[in-house]
């Protein structure tokens, strides 16, 4: 009987211990699924992530570029078209006393033209400087009295990677848009302050600010900006009211 109680013992112990292992063998194995799942999903996203950033930095470029075309078309009609035309009619009437208007008027001319020629090279888009580019547009809009525009770099300027510039870039863009086309701004400036790990950008006009997005479009255009500041890694905020402004935030890890 002693025996037949010991023998049962053991295979009672055997039985134990072989759903033990087995129990254990099916935990490791459903972790090791779940793991995998888990992996597997988070390298889709990741995989996902770049092809939207990439598609992002595709359709910045074709953006910038159309609101370049647009803009030499505005200085072929509005600024170096009226130059030609005034040194057309200063020819015409020619004398020795206003040679130099003549003289000056031409030189106006040429001046516009090196500038459009910057717009126009396509290598400016893809090797993008930020200060430069957003230079260029301040220069533009005081060029043509858009409106009174202002650039202030504070702390020293660290390299910032391209694709990201191509995205703030195209944010200030919007943001520059959207305060000559309806904000009845005045003045419009534009702060670039580096600190030891970050780029504080922001823009700020006087205009007659808004409460709220007045309508879809509005709203759109905000998380637009919003959205695309998320891709780089950066945060955009916003802040005014009615009457006294709209100022655009940007923080940028660098």
């Amino acid at each position: 009987m002693e025996q037949e109680g010991v023998q049962s013992g053991v295979e009672s112990t055997l039985i134990f211990t072989s759903l033990l292992i087995l129990l254990m063998t099916i935990t490791v194995v459903v972790f090791f699924v779940v793991y995998q799942n888990r992996k597997n999903k988070l390298l889709q996203e990741q995989k996902d992530e770049k092809k939207r950033f990439e598609r992002e930095i595709a359709e910045t470029q074709i953006e910038i570029r159309e609101e370049t075309l647009r803009n030499i078309s505005w200085e072929l009609h509005d600024n170096i078209g009226q130059l030609l035309t005034l040194a057309k009619i200063q020819l015409q009437t020619t004398t020795k006393e206003n040679i130099n208007e003549v003289s000056q008027t031409i030189s106006k001319g040429l001046t516009e033209v090196r500038s459009l020629s910057k717009l126009i090279n396509p290598e400016a888009i893809k090797n993008i400087d930020l200060r430069e580019a957003i230079q260029l547009e301040i220069d533009r809009f005081n060029r043509l009295n858009f409106i009174d525009s202002n650039l202030k770099i504070i702390g020293k300027e660290l390299e910032i990677d391209k694709k990201s510039s191509i995205i703030i870039f195209r944010i200030l863009q919007e943001f520059f848009s959207n305060t000559i086309k309806h904000s009845k701004a005045s003045m419009l400036t534009v702060v670039l302050e580096y600190t030891l790990d970050t780029l504080i950008i922001t823009a700020t006009d006087n205009g007659i600010g808004f409460a709220a997005p007045e309508n879809t479009n509005k709203g759109i255009g905000l998380e637009n900006i919003k959205n695309r500041a998320k891709l780089i890694g950066a945060e955009a905020k916003f802040s005014s009211k009615k009457g006294a402004g709209t100022k655009l935030s940007i923080h940028y890890k660098l």
